[in-house]
């Protein structure tokens, strides 16, 4: 059975006639106005570059799929490639927490059959984040 449309069925059963059009407008008026402005969300910090030299053995170990796997998962842009020397040079490039992570904390590990001694940091330009990371020839 279908609820009652007299005075004392709650108002949302009510039907929609010209007396109770004026109190529709004024409450549907109150419930657009403005309020707080949303909440900015907070910027993302500036981009940070570096490329290093890592040195020790690392060449013929993985070390550059294993760069390119651990630099994409962290969401860095750049490149890693071998050098003539027998070192692995790379840029890294995005969220500056992430750079350093993986300048301090996973390139000095390194892939399991490599055995870092050294890793020579220097400050680079950014690259374009929708470059991503990839391998570049021997140098």
């Amino acid at each position: 059975m279908f609820p009652s449309t007299s005075a004392t069925a709650p108002r949302f059963l009510r039907p929609f006639t010209a007396a109770t059009a004026p109190r529709r407008a004024a409450m549907a008026a109150s419930a657009g106005a403005p309020s707080d402005p949303p909440p900015q969300q907070p910027s993302s910090p500036a981009p940070k570059a570096v490329r290093v030299v890592v040195k020790g053995r690392v060449q013929g170990v993985f070390f550059r799929d294993w760069t390119v796997e651990t630099a994409r998962s962290l969401g860095l842009a750049g490149w890693v490639r071998n050098r003539r020397d027998g070192t692995v040079e790379a840029l890294l490039s995005g969220d500056p927490d992430k750079v350093d992570e993986m300048v301090s904390r996973r390139i000095p590990v390194g892939p399991p059959a490599a055995s870092v001694t050294a890793v020579v940091p220097s400050p680079a330009d950014p690259v374009d984040p929708a470059d991503g990371f990839h391998r570049k020839p021997t140098a």
